[in-house]
């Protein structure tokens, strides 16, 4: 049984296909990267803007609790 010989252009093209692949995934690969950092940090971000938010409250219901004692009549009225 006799192989036909393989075309050169079809071999620089499959190459070629190849190359751009690789481009693209090496591309997607750094981009997928940078997105990772970036939801990393905004999710860091968030964790540390809800912990100011509890505080934050924390202290509104500390005022509201002492503003309601302050704001009791006395006992004699």
């Amino acid at each position: 049984m006799k192989l036909k010989p393989r075309r050169p252009e079809m071999t620089t093209d499959l190459v070629s296909k190849m190359d751009t692949l690789e481009m693209r995934i090496a591309h997607q690969d750094r981009t997928i990267n940078e997105l990772n950092d970036i939801v990393t940090e905004q999710w860091r971000k968030i964790e540390m803007l809800e912990r100011k938010i509890a505080q934050v409250l924390e202290e509104v219901q500390n005022l509201d609790s002492a503003r309601s004692v302050e704001d009791k009549p006395p006992p004699h009225y």
